[in-house]
Formats: C-alpha cells, structure tokens, sequence
C-alpha cells in the first residue's frame, strides 16, 4: 500500500509543497528514504522507530520506501520527520488516509514521541493556505502559524495527540495566535546632548530610508544616535510585518509566536563572514541584511568590515533583494533595509586632534577611509561628519526634541509618501524612487537647478550622486509641508553629500 503526507521544502521565503509517498511491500526488511535527502532527513529513520517504540508500536518485517517528491529537489531539515511518520502509520492502516492528504505537516520527532519545534511554520502555513489544506506542526510553533487566518493549525504535544486527532478518537481545537512582541524600548533621542545636524539626518533617514554614513572620532555618540533611530521609525504595516516575520521564522528568530510591527534593528558584529552579512551557509539560511528587510541595519566600525563583504552590499542596496547562488539552485530573499553605517575618521580614531593623532597622519586617515571603495560610498544619500562631544555640551540639561515629537513628523512625511506611489505597488519611500517618476516628483525650481548644476561641477556628482540628492531633497520637502522640491531642500540635501574632511 502507497500512503501520501504532505509537508514542505524551503526555498528562500517560498515554501514548496512536498509529497512524502510512503510504500509498505514483501522483502527484506529495511527502511529507506529517497528523493535527495540531506544527513538531517536521512536520521529521520532512526528518530522514527524510537517514537514508534514509545507508542508501542512496531515497524513490520517489509520493506519500506519513503519518496519525497519531487525527488530533483533537494530536501534539507528535520521538520520532515513528523509527515514521514504520518506517512508510514497511513500505510500501516493505523491513520486514514484520506484525512493525512488534506494536512501539510512538520515538526521533529524525539526519541520519546514529543514534537520539537523546527523553523518555517509561518511560511508553511502560508502554503496549506494556498493549497487549501489544513496545517499540522509543534505546539511551539502553532501559535506562530496560526497568524495566517485562513489556515486551520494544529498544534499537537506529542506524535500520539497527532495520531488521535487525525483517527478523530480526540479532536484538537484550532490554534490561536500568540501575542504580538514587543521590543524593549531603546531610549529618546533627547537623551543625546549635542548633535544636532547628526539628529537632524537621522530625521531625514527615517522619513525617506535614505542610507546615512557617520564619520567621527570614538566616544562622539554615533552608537548611541543609531540605537534610537528605530524609535523614530514608523510601525510596520501589516503587510511588512508578515513579509519581516516569515524571514525571522525561517531563521528561528520567532519566540511564543510573537508577530511584531516594530521596526528590526541588526547590528552584527565587523568579525562576522559574508555568510552572515548576505545569507548563505547550510540551507543558505537568511543574512543580517534579510532580517534586517523593513527596517535599519547599523554596521559599526565600518571599514573594519571585510572588503568583499562591503562590496556584496552594492547591489542589495540597489534592488531591495539579494540571490544566494548555489551549483542546484538560487535562493532569492528580499531586504529593503535602512543602512546606517558609523565609521572611525581613522584607525586609532583621533585624526582631527591634532595632539592625539598618529604620525601618519593625514595619510592615515585617507588609507582607513579608502577601504569603503567609491560606488559604495556613492550609495550613501547622507554622509556627515560627529564631531567629538564637548564638555559644555555635557553640562546641558536634556531638553531636546523627544523621540515621539520627531516620530509624529516622519510619520505625516510617510504618509505623503504612501499617498504619493498609490498607483506604484513596488514603491513605498523616497528612496525607491526612479527615472521619470522622481523627475515628476522631486523637479526643482529655476533656483534649485542653477544650485545642483553649480555644485555638481564643484563637486563632481555621479548620475547617482544627483538623483540621491534629488531624493533626499524631495524627503527634505515632505518633512518642511512643501509641495515643491526648492531651492533650500536642495542645499541642504547637497550639504550631506560633501567630502568627508577627515578623509584625506
């Protein structure tokens, strides 16, 4: 007898239906597992004849044959151990057939029958919803899928509260979704005294999600302006909330179930590969700039990066998606992300005080700035310099512009923005932005032009380099109520696109 289970391979965010066909015949005994599956999937054997054993139940002298289909897909995880199981108990006449084919199932087996959570049940759920079938996972993990409404989810314990639901001896009632996260907040920007063009640019990055490069000396408090910048950052819509969580799931960054609006702030560390950064490895699991997808990525000490990691950014920063390639297959994630980068001016950091720094300088500091190659540094929209903090500026009571104050501004200026691409689904800040369309929306006055031709003489702007200054003029206009692009939006947008000085 042939018995067929349902579950799922993952390719990116994608989650492919899988047909686990499970075939009992007369020979000699064996259990064996086809249809390209990795060392994970390939222990499910043993996994499953202990859980068996825990049910008392006994795998029978023939021969079995599990085919997951299709078998020129490769099949990675040990969530397929719970529809391999199903699978051989439908065969064995133990479970119905016809009520295993209308269920998508995953989950790991342990040794005593219970089920052990596994990454990916979001997407899963999203699966069995398009293929209009019910969806059986951990109870861990219910919670969780449970968030796509249109999908009954299930949410067994144990591999005998699976096989009692599914023979109807007891029913399971439908999971529920778990409480939405909530993330501890990351202070006011009020508490940083000082700065006040650097506060301004963090306004302009969030309104727009113009990429934002601080240069500074150690001790300026760039750390501390990138860590509130997700408070200034609009909730999440539902949408992009969906779209960040099935990447965090399939990362098993998903905890109680936990769908969150807030804004994802990632700041890995300079040591880590490009793996990390990008995505990759085994399974070609999401990078930091994936989790990072709707919201701000900070890399610290920039250049301290590796070359080829900061490289592999060019084209993510461009398109919004990146592509782990590999020999079978290309996995495609999405990552629109904020990046702010903060940077030392260069590598003992004290390059502008001239009773601290190094010998070399100033050609330490343009050898330090110059592992940020060109094209990179051209992406950025603001580029500015933090000055050191001074002792009077210490002194001053924090009597600054609340978080919640400039995050009802870049909110109205969002709202612009979601009014403005109405008609462009694709689109949804500034930032994005391109060809025609930004030369309809961000057109400067006679003024404004006489201005950026003047300074793109001066100072040798890119095609690039003009219309991010266009961009970030147009976001200048939102947060000022102006309809039109004009002359001062522009100037101000052109004062964050100037050389670093420090830069050598």
């Amino acid at each position: 007898m042939v018995a067929i289970a349902y579950s799922v391979a993952f390719e990116g965010i994608e989650a492919r239906l899988v047909e686990v066909q499970c075939s009992v015949a007369a020979g000699l005994p064996g259990f064996a597992i086809v249809g390209l599956p990795n060392k994970a999937v390939s222990e499910a054997r043993e996994r499953v004849r202990a859980a068996f054993g825990a049910l008392s139940i006994a795998l029978p002298s023939k021969r079995l044959t599990v085919n997951l289909s299709p078998a020129d897909m490769p099949k990675e995880g040990s969530h397929f151990d719970l529809p391999i199981a199903l699978a051989i108990l439908a065969a064995l006449e133990i479970i119905p057939v016809e009520e295993l084919g209308r269920c998508v199932c995953l989950g790991e087996l342990a040794l005593d029958g219970r089920l052990v959570p596994v990454a990916g049940a979001l997407p899963a759920a999203m699966t069995a919803a398009e293929d209009d079938r019910a969806l059986i996972c951990p109870r861990p993990c219910g919670a969780e899928a449970a968030w796509v409404e249109t999908v009954p989810v299930f949410a067994p314990a144990t591999l005998r509260d699976a096989v009692d639901h599914l023979t109807d001896r007891r029913p399971m009632a439908r999971a529920i979704p778990g409480t939405i996260g909530d993330i501890p907040a990351a202070g006011c920007l009020s508490e940083v005294k000082g700065q006040e063009r650097a506060k301004r640019a963090l306004e302009i990055a969030a309104a727009g999600r113009h990429h934002m490069l601080m240069v500074g000396p150690p001790g300026a408090g760039k750390s501390m302006l990138a860590a509130r910048l997700p408070g200034l950052m609009p909730p999440l819509s539902p949408i992009e909330a969906l779209e960040t969580s099935m990447i965090h799931s399939l990362a098993g960054l998903l905890k109680d179930g936990g769908i969150s609006r807030l804004t994802p702030f990632r700041e890995p560390h300079h040591t880590a590969s490009m793996a990390a950064i990008v995505g990759g490895g085994r399974g070609a699991k999401p990078g930091e700039i994936s989790l990072a997808h709707n919201g701000v990525l900070f890399m610290d000490e920039f250049p301290e990066f590796p070359r080829q990691v900061l490289e592999t950014l060019r084209q993510p920063i461009e398109t919004g998606e990146v592509t782990v390639a590999r020999a079978n297959a290309h996995i495609r994630y999405p990552c629109r992300f904020l990046l702010i980068a903060a940077a030392n001016p260069c590598r003992c950091g004290y390059l502008a005080d001239a009773a601290r720094a190094c010998s070399r300088a100033p050609n330490c500091g343009a050898d330090y700035m110059g592992k940020i190659s060109g094209p990179l540094m051209d992406r950025f929209d603001l580029r500015l310099e933090i000055p050191a903090v001074s002792f009077h500026d210490l002194e001053l009571t924090a009597d600054g512009e609340s978080s919640d104050k400039i995050a009802s501004r870049i909110a109205a200026a969002r709202a612009v923005q979601a009014h403005r691409f109405r008609d462009h689904p694709r689109l949804h800040v500034n930032a994005e932005a391109s060809g025609a369309l930004l030369d309809d929306i961000a057109s400067p006055d006679s003024e404004g032009r006489d201005l950026i031709a003047r300074a793109s003489e001066r100072l040798g702007l890119t095609a690039r380099g003009y219309h991010r200054i266009l961009r970030t003029a147009r976001t200048i206009a939102d947060l000022d109520g102006a309809e039109n692009v004009r002359a001062p939006h522009l100037a101000e947008a052109i004062s964050y696109r100037l050389p670093f000085i420090t830069g050598g």
